[in-house]
């Protein structure tokens, strides 16, 4: 608790600290936005994609087709996406007052994928993509299995948190995990191999299968998630000085833990449905923003995780597109090389982390 106090106190102190870092991550979030745009297999020069992007008639027409059907959902997908499941890490590492806390590793992914797949097999898709031709009401449908699925792992997670140490407690993160995913397998082994493609193809991550129709469903789902969570700050920042604290100060901790169970299942569940698992940046992007920023404090960390959430997923994105290359990495696999030494560092870390998240 002593930790927690001085922590937030300096940050305090330093207010241009936090300024200049928000701005900083406020021009690599625009910087790699428009990165994004210019690079892929056909060249188009920045001037030609700010003519586009103002509403003004390019050198090529075939140019604002590119941006606008292809480039640019996936570019907001990855801000969305990264934002989101950054976001959910955060609550989760506070509320659970554990370091390697995040949707991944607590199996909340993997419950999300377990809905996805129910929904997937029992309405019965065809095609190269998984969610293709499935219109707004089947996107819709998607998002709530998924939150669901993500939801009831969550909520499984919360009931044993108590009872369980920190090791234990991602012990059982990770064998919700496995339960989901053997489900799904069992699923997946009764199904056509057309569906199996599908999934699996799905399972590796990506950025780029999401249309405009479905942003209209997965926005305002990670939107709204977003907005309960930072209504929640207030009560985690509260959290990190524990319980007996925050009831000392007339917070509703079950009312606390409902909001951060809402928030991280809509948008852990939406953003698994359309873009598949995302591993590690859920543990990693708010660990780099305690670390950039030097304080706990929610209403400061909360607006950051969204900013760096977005910069390393559309870092990750460009990386596994390969410039220049007619290859494409695998998102997941490039996640993790990004995620795991953060993860690593974390670790070797974590008797010095320990008092920042124990009151």
């Amino acid at each position: 608790m002593q930790h927690v106090t001085t922590e937030t106190q300096t940050a305090v102190s330093n207010p241009n600290r936090q300024a200049v870092a928000m701005g900083l991550l406020v021009l690599a979030l625009v910087g790699a936005f428009l990165v994004s745009l210019f690079v892929g297999s056909v060249r188009i020069p920045l001037d030609e994609i700010l003519r586009i992007l103002v509403g003004a008639t390019p050198a090529k027409e075939t140019w604002a087709t590119i941006v606008w059907k292809f480039r640019l959902p996936k570019a907001l997908t990855a801000v969305l996406a990264g934002s989101a499941l950054s976001v959910s890490g955060l609550q989760m590492q506070t509320m659970f007052r554990n370091p390697l806390a995040g949707p991944f590793v607590l199996g909340i992914n993997s419950g999300a994928s377990l809905g996805v797949a129910l929904v997937v097999l029992a309405v019965g898709t065809t095609g190269s993509t998984l969610l293709a031709g499935l219109g707004l009401l089947s996107d819709f449908g998607i998002v709530v299995a998924a939150s669901l699925g993500a939801g009831l792992v969550l909520f499984l997670v919360l009931g044993v948190a108590r009872r369980v140490e920190t090791m234990t407690l991602l012990i059982l993160g990770l064998m919700f995990g496995y339960a989901t995913s053997a489900l799904v397998s069992v699923l997946l082994y009764f199904s056509i191999a057309e569906r199996i493609q599908a999934y699996i193809a799905w399972t590796f991550g990506s950025f780029g299968g999401v249309t405009w129709s479905q942003m209209r469903v997965m926005a305002p789902t990670v939107l709204l998630g977003l907005i309960i969570a930072w209504l929640s700050a207030k009560p985690l920042n509260a959290l990190l000085l524990g319980e007996t604290y925050a009831y000392s100060l007339g917070l509703s901790v079950r009312r606390a833990r409902i909001a951060v169970l809402v928030s991280a299942s809509l948008m852990a569940g939406a953003i698994t449905a359309f873009c598949g698992p995302i591993g590690f940046v859920g543990i990693a992007v708010p660990h780099l923003c305690r670390s950039l920023f030097g304080t706990s404090n929610h209403r400061v960390l909360i607006p950051a995780t969204i900013l760096l959430g977005g910069v390393v997923t559309l870092v990750a994105d460009l990386i596994a597109q390969m410039p220049g290359s007619q290859t494409t990495l695998p998102l997941n696999a490039v996640t993790a090389l990004i995620g795991a030494p953060v993860v690593t560092w974390v670790i070797l870390r974590q008797r010095n982390l320990r008092s920042s998240f124990a009151g």
